[in-house]
């Protein structure tokens, strides 16, 4: 462990959290008034035989209830995690069966920028692999069966962390490994029923963050009786009772839906909250002292909500040096990561909340002090950084505004805010990307612009804030352009004095490219060939714009894809399909998917409903509560759109999507049963209820704020679901689910399709095994695709 970390506090350091002892140590100086910035944090070193201790006890009550608050007022940790040695499972320099049109993604370099570490797919599941940016050979460093998630190369060259997701399912543990394959171990989450989660290193690499997920909600009571709950005798069983009837802390004071949800008129009003319009933070943050939790909240305490997993984030040794340090811990919550630590330690940068109401939080690691709160944007969860004295702080913020803009602050020797100005914002557009170099003087952003990304490098001496909401003056020299071969970044990162870009397109698998003169991109030579991304003789589609208008004059945009070989004007039979979120955004990107069914012959129409990111917080709002109806309607709008300024043929239209997409698929057989001759629905959800009876606490937390709450709401959730329609069901049905799936669990298509069989409507179900949520592995890909198009085929072509 480096010797600089090891000392970055002065004095002793012995101070132990009192409810998970002696398993994590809290950082020194917790409840005192030194004068500055408080003692810092750093992993306390312990004998080398010293064994963690067990799992602090839970209630034998059978509420599995989380340890009680601290007599400090801070909520207690869960148990720190613990280190597990695993053998060497560093794989042969190539896949054993390689795939020609593999992807690469989710790029970090080492410390000298030559060497990077990623994601790749040629041996037909996301493994880690390494290798040089410029040449060959790559090394595959974990050869595991189980799907790897996230990457991140430690500062000083020695290890690389990745987060892994065992048996494709939605729990993901952390490793290490090194560079050459040896030393692989579990960091955290090898404990049954537990999740783990990556965070940022320590800057000088001597210790990795990492947040630790226990379910902390007690067994769901059992539905009154009359009520309109559907029986969970399906073949998965019942879910796992984790969410429903317990309190959300939805933030509203009696937990009913806000007073713009209530409406159901058809007008533009309808974009939810008054349109975010401020010119944004521009006082002082004012000081935020903690109450019941660690990390705060605006205006004094956190409430506890019961519903959610306990999060803890600690600061952990890979060499096993040091016990683990707690830095933050959060009972009921849906998120928590550490995005950055300053160079000394001192101030955490965390991460937290659910999705539509993500915050950004500054911590003292000392006294667990929070000092600053900051709604921040969805998307990308690595949020901004210090800078390197730690006097400053920049962040991608949608705070009082509709899109997400560059903002800094000067921070006071207490890490408090001084004050807020805007570095760089687009008029329409988000920043969904944010990177500053190591040296902190560079930072490189990506905007988001309809769906495709540009990508702009801020200069040294432009980073110094400016009042205005306007981007930098072309021509002065403040910023510079990168002109990208493809449409999509999906990762920038740091590779000392050059950079890394992991893109997407239209016409491309995913693959890492690197600019060795810091303008021009060039193709590393281990990702796929753009030639290579899909098999000869038939070119991938570049799909157009269509902007359709919905019934109430909300503006509306989609990506059309026409299938090959058809006259410009020839009426096709055209796929409707619907991205999940309900924040995912369409975009134009290589989908083999989409390239299985236009070699079908059938046309794709992927539109952006009300609720998708892209176009500002008031469109992703606007399908708030009472406001899904409008986007069911939505879909049906868009479907006409593509019959009237498109080439779709009415008479043979299908609807089609995954996650919230596939929900949104259940419902539009049901709401417009007429317009569609069949549908594909993967992993959807076809009951409100059950879903939330199901479904992970932290998915639970964010849903309620979109759908409304399982108790309170029960007849509006009722009135969603496509289970309380399913008599008005006609069109033949195709369900696809992951039998691992936790975040909507395969009763919610199993109920479906049996109800539809039980009204004589033909449904098959195709059940993925050892896949999750999402579908990683390659055989499992290529089947669903080719079920999925068969159907399709044989529906609109038959």
């Amino acid at each position: 462990m480096a010797s600089n970390a090891r000392n970055l506090t002065a004095g002793d350091a012995t101070a132990r959290n009192p409810a998970a002892e002696p398993v994590a140590q809290r950082p020194p100086g917790i409840g005192t008034a030194d004068a500055g910035r408080p003692a810092t944090v750093r992993p306390q070193e312990r004998p080398p035989d010293e064994r963690p201790a067990e799992r602090t006890e839970e209630r034998t009550d059978g509420t599995g209830a989380p340890p009680s608050a601290g007599s400090d007022g801070l909520t207690a940790a869960f148990a720190a995690p613990a280190r597990i040695p695993l053998p060497d499972a560093s794989g042969p320099r190539d896949a054993p069966t390689r795939l020609i049109a593999h992807g690469c993604w989710y790029p970090s370099a080492d410390p000298s920028g030559t060497r990077l570490a990623f994601i790749c797919d040629r041996g037909g599941v996301p493994q880690l692999w390494t290798g040089p940016a410029d040449g060959e050979p790559v090394r595959l460093l974990d050869d595991g069966p189980d799907p790897v998630r996230e990457v991140s190369w430690s500062p000083d060259g020695r290890w690389i962390a990745y987060t892994t997701a065992p048996g494709g399912g939605e729990h993901t543990r952390v490793l290490c490994v090194r560079p050459d394959g040896s030393d692989r171990q579990i960091l955290a989450g090898a404990e049954p029923g537990s999740s783990a989660h990556l965070g940022c290193w320590a800057h000088d690499g001597s210790a990795v963050t990492v947040t630790v997920a226990v379910p902390t909600g007690p067994p769901a009571p059992s539905s009154p009786s009359g009520s309109d709950t559907t029986s969970g005798d399906g073949p998965s069983g019942t879910g796992t009772g984790r969410g429903f009837g317990l309190d959300l802390g939805s933030g509203l004071s009696d937990g009913r839906l806000p007073d713009h949800w209530r409406s159901r008129a058809g007008a533009t009003e309808l974009l939810g909250p008054v349109p975010h319009t401020d010119r944004g933070p521009a006082l002082p943050s004012p000081a935020v002292t903690v109450g019941t939790t660690p990390i705060g909240a605006p205006g004094g305490t956190l409430t506890a909500t019961a519903f959610g997993d306990g999060l803890s984030a600690y600061l952990v040794d890979p060499d096993g040096v040091a016990a683990p340090v707690l830095i933050a811990a959060v009972q009921d919550a849906a998120t928590l990561r550490v995005c950055d630590l300053s160079r000394d330690g001192s101030l955490a940068l965390l991460r937290r909340g659910p999705r539509g109401r993500r915050e950004a939080v500054v911590l003292r690691t000392a006294d667990h002090v929070t000092t600053c709160v900051l709604p921040v944007a969805d998307g990308d969860p690595w949020i901004g950084s210090f800078s390197p004295r730690a006097d400053a702080l920049r962040l991608r913020s949608n705070a009082h505004r509709e899109f997400a803009v560059l903002l800094t602050a000067e921070l006071d020797p207490d890490g408090r805010p001084l004050g807020w100005s805007t570095v760089a914002a687009r008029e329409g557009s988000d920043l969904e990307l944010l990177r500053y170099t190591r040296d902190g003087a560079t930072a490189v952003l990506a905007w988001n612009i309809r769906g495709m990304s540009d990508v702009e490098i801020l200069d040294p001496d432009t980073d110094t804030g400016t009042d205005t909401d306007a981007r930098p003056e072309e021509g002065t020299g403040a910023s510079r352009h990168i002109s990208l071969p493809h449409e999509v970044v999906t990762r920038v990162t740091d590779a000392n004095s050059r950079l890394a870009l992991a893109l997407s397109g239209s016409r491309r698998r995913p693959g890492i490219w690197w600019l060795p003169d810091g303008a021009t991109p060039v193709r590393t030579p281990w990702s796929s060939r753009d030639e290579d991304a899909v098999p000869p003789g038939r070119p991938p589609v570049r799909p157009v714009p269509l902007r359709p208008t919905a019934r109430d004059g909300l503006p509306l945009n989609g990506w059309y894809y026409r299938a090959p070989g058809r006259a410009p004007g020839e009426p096709a039979p055209c796929v409707i399909h619907l991205h999940g979120g309900p924040e995912d955004q369409e975009r134009p990107v290589l989908d083999p998917l989409y390239h299985e069914i236009l070699g079908r012959g059938l046309d794709i129409f992927a539109p952006d409903v009300r609720g998708s990111s892209g176009y500002g917080r008031s469109f992703v709002d606007a399908d708030l509560g009472r406001g899904r109806f409008a986007a069911l309607d939505d879909v049906a709008d868009c479907t006409a759109h593509a019959v009237l300024a498109g080439p779709a043929d009415p008479s043979r239209l299908a609807v089609m999507g995954r996650s919230y997409g596939g929900y949104l698929t259940f419902a539009s057989l049901v709401w417009h049963p007429d317009l569609f001759r069949t549908g594909v629905a993967v992993c959807g959800m076809s009951d409100l209820t059950t879903f939330f009876e199901g479904t992970e606490p932290w998915i639970a937390q964010s849903a309620a704020h979109k759908y409304g709450h399982p108790e309170r709401d029960r007849e509006l959730l009722r009135e969603l679901s496509p289970m309380t329609r399913i008599d008005a069901l006609r069109a033949p049905l195709f369900a696809v689910h992951g039998e691992h799936d936790t975040n909507v669990p395969p009763r919610e298509s199993e109920q479906f399709v049996r109800a539809a069989r039980e009204r004589g409507v033909p449904a098959e179900l195709l059940t993925l095994r050892e896949e999750g949520h999402d579908f990683l592995r390659a055989d499992n890909r290529r089947l669903f695709r080719r079920a999925a198009a068969d159907w399709l085929q044989r529906h609109l072509l038959g």
